[in-house]
């Protein structure tokens, strides 16, 4: 009696078994619409598109509509272009019509599938390709630096062939400017301009990481002139955390790699009416042979100089440089003679030739000099805090520090 209960429920789960099996027979793949192969829906749905294949205007909207032959309706409508990018659309909720509620990309081709089921719920497919009419004016972006390694410093920049004014097209141009950074790393476009954008994080890169920057904005409209052209991707390889700290009163130049000071270098920086200026710089370049004349820069008379320079690294496009100066050597390290360089001997510039390189940090702090102006002379994007940073973006400007625009719109209430 013990195994009673074990042997009733065997049988049972036996008897349940068998009854599945026959309803499984009884509706087989022949008789149950929803597992047949879906059919040629060609004669159940039209598009409002030329069928002669001619390309189509991208401003029209995409149209596709039910016969209405049948009891046939549409289910489901994917429209990807060329570039991956999926047309947003809404369909009605009779299934009789579904239309495009954003503009169609321009020069590219799109694949449409339409999804339909007929009285009995059998699924239908209709598949179209169509290509749409290039633009007249096209927006070209430019990405730099050159491809490469740089220090944790160094920005993205992106130079457009066209001037872009209105916010709603900025904010167009910075969605389809999509940055790949390091994860947790938060970073934004900033306008400079209205032909000129910088990206930064809001810290450094992390040391060691890659990052990089590509254009989805290829025939997307920006305004009723300009669709995006295609644009060639850029990645940075980002090296050691070096920074550099030079105090103008105390003289002292400290270099530090991944937060150990490895080097403490007397030097000697602008003097009186042509201090160096304050603020966080750069790296722009090295060049290991510079001529430096006075007149260029427009320095004559009694302050002319006109020295040949070894080891010279730029840190702004005025003329700022870190170099070798061995005729100030008495000098450095207690008091400031240059006309706004950074100066120190020859074996110490070489040292720090070779241990520098572009996108490194060069931070001069304690100077009666100016500040380093955030754009237009180098790299001085570092000057601006993080909130101001944030304003110079067309979609982070005014929302949430921490949140992507696509965050702050799911937020944002309807009105």
């Amino acid at each position: 009696m013990k195994h009673s209960p074990r042997l009733w429920t065997v049988l049972s789960c036996s008897v349940l078994v068998a009854s599945l099996g026959a309803g499984a027979t009884a509706c087989g793949p022949g008789d149950n619409p929803l597992s047949a192969r879906p059919y040629d829906a060609g004669d159940q749905v039209v598009f409002n598109q030329p069928p002669d294949g001619r390309p189509v205007d991208p401003e029209k909207p995409l149209e596709i509509t039910a016969k209405g032959t049948g009891g046939s309706r549409i289910t489901d409508v994917s429209a990807v272009d060329s570039q991956g990018r999926r047309l947003a659309g809404e369909l009605s909720a009779k299934g009789d019509r579904w239309h495009s509620t954003a503009p169609m990309a321009a020069g590219v081709q799109y694949t449409v599938l339409v999804n339909t089921e007929d009285e009995r719920g059998a699924p239908g497919q209709r598949r179209l390709t169509f290509k749409t009419t290039p633009a007249e004016k096209v927006l070209k972006v430019e990405f730099g630096p050159d491809e490469g390694k740089y220090g944790v410093g160094q920005p993205l920049t992106a130079v457009l062939n066209e001037p872009v004014t209105d916010k709603a097209a900025r904010a167009i141009v910075e969605r389809g400017l999509v940055v790949s950074t390091p994860p947790g790393v938060e970073g934004a476009w900033h306008w400079v301009d209205d032909k000129n954008l910088h990206f930064r994080p809001k810290d450094y890169w992390p040391a060691h990481s890659t990052v990089s920057v590509r254009s989805n904005l290829e025939g997307i409209k920006i305004n009723d002139e300009l669709h995006g052209a295609a644009a060639t991707p850029l990645t940075l390889e980002i090296g050691d955390r070096v920074e550099v700290t030079t105090d103008a009163s105390s003289h002292y130049l400290t270099f530090e790699r991944n937060g150990e000071v490895i080097n403490t270098i007397p030097v000697t920086t602008g003097k009186p009416g042509f201090s160096t200026r304050n603020g966080v710089k750069v790296v722009l370049g090295k060049q290991y042979f510079v001529q430096m004349r006075g007149d260029t820069v427009g320095i004559g008379g009694s302050e002319y100089y006109n020295l040949p320079v070894y080891y010279a690294t730029r840190v702004t496009w005025s003329g700022e440089y870190v170099h070798a100066a061995p005729w100030s050597v008495g000098s450095q390290g207690s008091e400031n003679v240059s006309h706004g360089c950074t100066g120190m001997s020859t074996s110490n510039a070489a040292w720090f030739y070779e241990n520098i390189t572009e996108g490194d940090i060069v931070r001069v702090i304690n100077s009666i000099g100016d500040d380093m102006e955030p754009f237009g002379n180098g790299f001085g994007d570092w000057n601006l805090d993080w909130k101001e940073w944030r304003d110079g973006s067309a979609l982070l400007k005014g929302t949430q520090e921490g949140r992507s625009p696509v965050d702050q719109a799911r937020l944002r209430p309807q009105v």
